[in-house]
C-alpha cells in the first residue's frame, strides 16, 4: 500500500506575511532579519552567523574600555568622528554623505532621438519645476521633471543640449559652482569646467 502523503507546512514571516524562504526578496528583509534568525535559522544560515559575530564585536569592545585614547563606549575618538561623518544602516550597510553635484547626460533612442537629462539640481535648493520650464523656453524644447531609475526626480530636455546646458547652468544658477558640475561620457563624469 502506498504511504500517505501529508500536506507541506509552509512557515509564514510574521512581518512581511511572506513564506520565510522568500523573505530577501521583500520590501522589508531588514525588518524581516530579527525575525527569521529567531525562529528560521535554518533557512538563513549567513545572517545567524552574522549575527553571532556583531554579538561577539560588541563584548570584545565592552571589555577593552581602559586605555590611552579610548572613550567610556569602548571606542577610541577617531573612530567616533568616523561615525559623524558616515551613516551605519542596519544590516552593517554604509551610507557615505552625497556631496551636491550637477550631472548631464545624453540619452540616445530610437538611434536618432536624443534626450538631455539633468540631474543634482534639488541638492543646491533649486526647484526642478522652475527650471524645467526655464530650459524649455531657452532651448524651445520639451522639459519635464521624471523620476529617474534611482526614484530620485532629474530633468527630461528633449534635444541634444549637453554642453549647452552647462553653460546656462552655471549663468542661470550662481550658487551652483562650476567645479561641482559633471558631464556623463561613456559612463564616467568628467568635470565639465
Amino acid at each position: 500500500m502506498a504511504e500517505k502523503l501529508k500536506p507541506v507546512e509552509v512557515l509564514y514571516c510574521a512581518v512581511c506575511s511572506l513564506p520565510a524562504e522568500y523573505c530577501e526578496f521583500g520590501p522589508d528583509f531588514e525588518k524581516c532579519k530579527p525575525w527569521l534568525i529567531k525562529n528560521a535559522p535554518e533557512l538563513y544560515p549567513a545572517l545567524v552567523k552574522e549575527e553571532s559575530e556583531r554579538a561577539a564585536e560588541q563584548l570584545n569592545g565592552l571589555d577593552i574600555s581602559s586605555g590611552p585614547g579610548r572613550t567610556e563606549a569602548g571606542s577610541s575618538t577617531s573612530e567616533h568622528k568616523v561615525d559623524e561623518e558616515v551613516k551605519t544602516l542596519p544590516g552593517g550597510k554604509v551610507k557615505k554623505k552625497e556631496k551636491p553635484e550637477v550631472v548631464v547626460e545624453k540619452v540616445v533612442r530610437n538611434k536618432r532621438k536624443c534626450v538631455t537629462i539633468v540631474k543634482g539640481l534639488d541638492m543646491f535648493g533649486i526647484k526642478l519645476s522652475d527650471a524645467s520650464k526655464k530650459f524649455g523656453k531657452k532651448f524651445a524644447s520639451g522639459a519635464s521633471v521624471v523620476k529617474g531609475p534611482t526614484d530620485k526626480e532629474q530633468i527630461d530636455v528633449q534635444g541634444d543640449f549637453m554642453y549647452d546646458i552647462v553653460d546656462f547652468i552655471a549663468e542661470t544658477w550662481k550658487n551652483v559652482p562650476g567645479s561641482s558640475i559633471y558631464i556623463l561620457e561613456d559612463g564616467k563624469k568628467v568635470p565639465a569646467g
